[in-house]
């Protein structure tokens, strides 16, 4: 009140200085108006400064999903940092990517190459390809630490995927971490705990999916974070814990860093310490383990650098200065232990990250990865030996095995020999199989949590079973409807059975016969059709069954009402889809099969249609990433027409050898055709 009242003071004082109300309002707005065109002004150059610098990056990105690598598209954003062209953004975003392709400010659409990446941070760094040796728009990192609750800041990226785009906001928090109320709950990448090293900023401009990795801007144009993500609040990695981390990634490919193996809280609320962190626990066979740290003591000081930790807000800091300790150097560390201090020495272990990237190994029908040493302890296993199984295909060779093989299983021992890591279980598939065509069975030692089992997988790229084809029966070629009673009384055929033509085929025996559409076949041979119901549709069919194929004989048929004989010579049926021959493609990993009969009865085709029919697109492939569907049809590959399988298998072989960039099918969907455009990774 007391507040408000000065100011009501200052205004009256302010309008008898310059003698009328309305000229003192007219100058309030005039000043304002100044006011916001100045700050409309800063807004604009800071981002000027920074847009051109700024890319839209769509994603292909692999996981690992029943034995195999599948891909998915997405998209986030970016902001390039150096005229070469390295552009920083987020781990989740682009650090599992097979494919990246960067749109520019100016739309120009640029590949670029994942250069490296840390999970922890949650910051990668990829490459834009510069054949042409140009210069690229760039915006500069600005310090973050100078910023401030209520600053106003801008989040520059790609929302949803579209177009580069600008939201403002105010910085609402500059220490935010997840609260204890949301219990365990981690942001974990890769089995990175996020949290423990980013202390985000927190702000209101809204930022949605495809923001990720792009700027957070001061007032200034300078980038001051990265944006991540949005707990209902906007949260970005601040700008100098990035450019730290973009600055390794670029010099050393991975950010090194120390690890003692101990694991620490905030000092407890009514303990004795007043300085200091928690060590809660320590790892087995760890640094800190063998330097004799224990549960319950308080560290106070490590390399000569005090510690304090009261708050959650603060172990990110204490982690930063935890990992930047030395790496293969002895180094002290003072801790309280019953209210004395105790001096320790321990050697910190380079960090590794949790997780590395699994490989899939078609002729297991399994992706699998090496084993770290923190991995290893969690899973309450002694050693990093064998290689853990991230996912299995169901009709593979691990998952058809008895027992089968399964996610979390670890491998350690093939066809009699030891596995240690992933190098070892590539080099022994590769003698096993040896070019091989046939699967061979090999004896697997795996392990289960405490369970070490044996089975016996035949391993080899499996090949489509043939299926059993039909014996060829005697066939006539129509369509039929059942003549119903009711049909029957409104022709005034009172209870005539039989069954109507409604299609006559191309080129078949009906066809010959003179058939037409509307003909009601009412015996074969002087047999009566005995069809009155929907569910008689069979009754013909069988019946033609029992024929021989060319065999010669008379069915009778009702034409406008009148009974008459048609000589007929059965003809022999066409085989089902599922017996045409087919080719599955193992590194688009979709099948072909040539036309059916059936093919050209149901999409109206006339006999000289030509080229294959997609019979399946695996989810996740390059050919469903490149919207191929079941049931497409193929009628060239890379301007080569495909008049059926073998033509394309052909040609698939010759790509194989060649690896283009790309591979081009024109494809016919119903009446539409257009061009799929498929992008391998051939690597």
């Amino acid at each position: 009140m007391e507040r408000f009242m000065n100011t009501r003071i200052f205004r009256m004082i302010f309008i008898c200085a310059v003698g009328a109300w309305c000229a003192a309002q007219t100058g309030t707005i005039e000043s304002q108006h100044i006011f916001d065109v100045s700050f409309q002004k800063t807004i604009d150059e800071a981002i000027a400064k920074v847009k051109p610098a700024l890319v839209r990056i769509h994603v292909v990105t692999v996981y690992d999903d029943q034995g195999r690598k599948a891909k998915f598209e997405s998209a986030g954003s970016g902001v390039i940092i150096t005229e070469e062209g390295h552009v920083v953004t987020n781990h989740h975003v682009a650090g599992k990517a097979k494919r990246l392709v960067c749109t520019m400010y100016d739309r120009q659409e640029v590949e670029a190459d994942l250069l490296a990446t840390d999970p922890l941070s949650d910051i990668s760094v990829i490459k834009i390809r510069n054949p042409e040796n140009r210069d690229f728009p760039t915006a500069s990192f600005g310090n973050s630490d100078e910023l401030a609750v209520g600053d106003y800041i801008l989040a520059m990226g790609s929302p949803m995927a579209l177009s580069q785009s600008v939201t403002m906001g105010i910085v609402s928090n500059t220490e935010m971490v997840l609260p204890d109320i949301f219990g365990s709950f981690k942001f974990t990448l890769e089995g990175e705990d996020v949290g423990s090293v980013v202390r985000w900023i927190g702000h209101d401009a809204p930022i949605f999916p495809g923001n990720s990795g792009g700027a957070l801007v001061n007032l200034d144009g300078e980038i001051v974070g990265i944006n991540e993500i949005n707990l209902g609040i906007s949260g970005a990695i601040p700008g100098n814990l990035a450019k730290q981390v973009v600055e390794e990634l670029i010099q050393d490919g991975r950010v090194k860093r120390a690890w003692f193996g101990f694991e620490v809280q905030p000092l407890l609320k009514y303990g004795d310490a007043d300085v200091g962190v928690l060590i809660s626990g320590t790892i087995e066979d760890s640094p800190a383990k063998r330097a004799g740290f224990l549960p319950g003591d308080v560290l106070v000081r490590i390399n000569d650098q005090p510690v304090n930790v009261h708050f959650n807000e603060e172990l990110p800091l204490f982690n930063h200065t935890i990992m930047s300790c030395p790496i293969g150097k002895k180094i002290t560390a003072v801790v309280i232990r019953d209210g004395k201090e105790k001096v320790l020495y321990v050697t910190a272990k380079d960090r590794e990250y949790i997780r590395p990237e699994a490989i899939e190994f078609k002729h297991w029908g399994i992706t699998a990865r090496d084993i770290t040493f923190l991995a290893a302890r969690e899973m309450k296993r002694d050693d990093e030996n064998g290689v853990l199984v991230t996912s299995v295909q169901p009709s593979g060779p691990g998952g058809e095995a008895k027992p089968s093989i399964m996610p979390g299983d670890v491998i350690i021992a093939v066809d009699g020999k030891c596995v240690n890591n992933l190098s070892d279980f590539q080099v022994l598939t590769k003698k096993l199989i040896n070019d091989t065509e046939e699967r061979v069975p090999v004896l697997v030692t795996f392990e289960r949590r405490n369970n070490q089992y044996i089975t016996v997988c035949k391993i080899g790229v499996k090949q489509r079973e043939e299926q059993g084809q039909e014996l060829a029966k005697a066939w006539l070629g129509v369509g039929l409807q059942v003549l119903t009673r009711g049909i029957a009384e409104h022709y005034g055929l009172d209870a005539q059975k039989g069954v109507r033509i409604v299609q006559v085929f191309e080129d078949s025996p009906a066809e010959k016969a003179g058939l037409s559409v509307g003909d009601i076949i009412v015996g074969v041979n002087n047999v009566p059709v005995e069809a009155s119901e929907p569910s008689d549709i069979e009754i013909l069919p069988a019946m033609i069954r029992r024929y021989a194929i060319n065999e010669q004989t008379t069915v009778q048929i009702l034409r406008d009402r009148k009974l008459r004989d048609i000589t007929i010579r059965f003809g022999s049926s066409p085989p089902p889809p599922r017996e045409m021959k087919s080719y599955r493609d193992t590194n688009f990993e979709f099948t072909v099969r040539d036309i059916a009969f059936q093919d050209r009865v149901d999409e109206m085709w006339d006999m000289t249609q030509t080229g294959v029919i997609v019979a399946d697109v695996s989810s996740g492939s390059w050919a469903a990433l490149a919207n191929l569907i079941e049931g497409d049809l193929v009628l060239a590959l890379d301007g080569e027409p495909t008049r059926d399988v073998g033509d394309f298998e052909d040609m698939m072989t010759g790509i194989q050898k060649r690896k283009p960039k790309n591979v081009v099918l024109k494809v016919m969907r119903g009446i539409h055709t257009f061009f799929v455009e498929l992008e391998p990774d051939w690597k």
